[in-house]
């Protein structure tokens, strides 16, 4: 009853508070009587007072769980920092950090940002802020937020430990705007291929696409594998003016539509960076929204190959709405259309099911198998804009060329390094020795990638400092946890043997299934340890560890590429004309 209430009364505060203009039916005017009379009953006859702006906020918010999965609440706190990422900016000290071992680590430092102009470096440690201590179990990435960040001109004092430095440098930073890059990463793979990733769809990504474009196209860029792997979407907007860069002036790239028929459609610009020659975008199960309506423009006009796993499945506009408080409603306002006509939106009846899709995926063997994808029904088949190849819609976009996901290169030991901070924590403490000399002999990454190379005498002390910290390359037993597990999946087949007191005269039969669950999940156990990967997993990443506090995560990414089976492919059809052809895409 109580949570009925506060989603009647939402609905009123909701509707005059954004200033939305609303349909004039039955329905509406119905709802919105029985609101009226609602709150004025509760004003005249409730036992105590109401604050009636507290009960709207708790409507409101139960009230958009009601809708479609992307609509959502933010609170007045946290507004700002759900906007940050996609305005391109923020108001801080201009430095990139790594919390390692309780203390903050200065990771990069920002060119002509706060930190740099007054000689803050890479490998300094922020040991206090202001008067507070900044080393502990307290500091965690929202401690360095709240503190290091601030409007921009405040003042902030830091005591910075640097290197072996018995003594603390002090210093005082005036805070900022700082930019917050949506792509961070392009280098030229060989002489005639660039890369480009794009973490998200913010404002600025555009003006930062073309600076990174020109910057290949002056290094003899003529193909371009472009990257959303990972990219949960962002404006609409920016996804038409990135799309647009791409497919030839006057064709559609998307278009939206509700039942108030209020949509709005989107044609490319006059002018694009990258018309011709050959493209690859990159896509898996976390590209999302604006991600797919650019990869749905450039599959739907025949503009490049698609390559990876079945995106996510978003295919919903939201606007933002402020609310008097303070806080954001993002209203879900349109279905959006890829040029075929499309909707790749994946069905949201139930919304557990919704958000554990990926999970069920994975478990019906889809990251793994193309085959396992259920046929799709003729009702969601389209036809391409130029050579008429069949696509899909209704559950996200489907690549040209899938790729499973890679799991030979799962080892535990290295993932149990990696997720306890021993790597890093390792790298630290060597760079803080090495630094210099590091910088001397490798002034450049590209010096660093041809020559640098971890000696076995530097592996061996890593695994020697992991023991230390209590990572081992071993698998332990934990039987009792074995044991719980086996009881609770084979509960009614046990349940089935052992109906009385009496059947447990003979556990011969339960011994042996135990035996059988422990031995197998055991080896399972030793399996994931993938002992014969470890080391060349942990070796990479040891690299990427250096080469991101030496010259920047930009760079260091190149270590990451090396073992991706999804890049890897798509260099090596970047190479093959005939897979173009195959696909019917531009090439040229």
């Amino acid at each position: 009853m109580k949570k009925q209430v506060l989603v009647l009364m939402a609905f009123l505060f909701f509707v005059a508070g954004a200033s939305l203009s609303a349909q004039t039916n039955k329905s509406y005017d119905a709802g919105k009587r029985t609101m009226d009379y609602f709150l004025n009953i509760l004003d005249r006859i409730y036992v105590d007072t109401l604050d009636f702006n507290m009960l709207a906020e708790k409507g409101v918010k139960e009230m958009v769980t009601q809708l479609d999965p992307h609509s959502t609440y933010t609170t007045a706190k946290d507004v700002a920092a759900s906007r940050e990422p996609l305005k391109g900016s923020f108001d801080g000290i201009g430095v990139t950090f790594q919390i390692v071992k309780d203390t903050i680590n200065v990771v990069e430092v920002i060119i002509d940002g706060p930190s740099e102009k007054v000689g803050i470096l890479p490998g300094d440690k922020i040991v206090k802020v202001d008067t507070l201590n900044a080393c502990g179990k307290h500091i965690n990435n929202n401690w360095v937020r709240d503190h290091l960040r601030g409007d921009r001109g405040t003042k902030v004092n830091l005591s910075i430990k640097r290197g072996h430095n018995p003594g603390l440098l002090e210093f005082t930073v005036t805070r900022g705007k700082i930019p917050m890059y949506s792509i961070n990463v392009s280098f030229m793979i060989d002489e005639k291929t660039g890369y480009i990733k794009l973490d998200r769809f913010a404002q600025t990504s555009l003006s930062e696409f073309q600076q990174h474009f020109k910057k290949l196209k002056e290094q003899g860029m003529e193909n371009l594998i472009f990257d959303l792997r990972g990219n949960g979407g962002g404006y609409l907007n920016t996804a038409f003016q990135i799309a647009s860069q791409f497919i030839d002036a006057g064709c559609r790239i998307v278009y939206t539509d509700n039942f108030r028929k209020t949509g709005e459609h989107y044609d490319a610009t006059p002018t694009g960076l990258f018309r011709k020659g050959k493209l690859i975008v990159l896509v898996d199960e976390n590209s999302a929204s604006a991600s797919e309506i650019t990869a749905g423009a450039i599959q739907d006009w025949d503009r490049g190959l698609i390559m990876g796993r079945r995106t996510f499945g978003k295919g919903l506009v939201q606007k933002p709405v402020d609310l008097p408080s303070g806080a954001e409603v993002r209203v879900t306002i349109s279905h959006y259309y890829t040029p075929s006509g499309r909707c790749i939106q994946k069905p949201y009846d139930d919304r557990n099911d919704y958000f554990r899709d990926i999970a069920t995926r994975y478990k019906h063997g889809e990251m793994f198998s193309a085959d396992s994808i259920s046929a799709m029904p003729d009702s969601l088949k389209f036809e391409t804009m130029k050579r008429h190849r069949t696509v899909y819609g209704g559950g996200g976009i489907m690549p040209d060329l899938f790729v499973p996901m890679d799991t030979t290169h799962y080892a535990a030991y290295y993932n149990d390094l990696v997720r306890r901070g021993v790597i890093s924590s390792f790298v630290m403490d060597y760079l803080d020795a090495n630094r210099a000399d590091l910088k001397k002999q490798y002034p450049t990454f590209e010096q660093f990638k041809k020559d640098f190379r971890i000696s076995d005498k530097m592996y061996n002390e890593l695994t020697a400092f992991a023991q230390k910290e209590g990572v081992v390359d071993s698998a332990k037993l934990y039987l009792a946890t074995r044991l719980e597990v086996f009881a609770e999946q084979k509960e009614k087949e046990i349940d089935s043997l052992y109906n009385s007191i009496d059947d447990l005269k003979n556990l011969e039969k339960l011994n042996q299934m135990m035996t059988d669950f422990v031995n197998e999940s055991y080896q399972k156990s030793i399996n994931d340890r993938n002992s014969r990967m470890a080391p060349q997993l942990i070796k990479t990443y040891m690299l990427f560890e250096l080469a991101r506090n030496l010259y920047g995560y930009g760079d260091a990414y190149q270590y990451i590429l090396e073992d991706d089976a999804t890049f890897l492919k798509a260099c090596e059809v970047m190479k093959d004309d005939k897979v173009f052809r195959k696909y019917k895409v531009d090439r040229n």
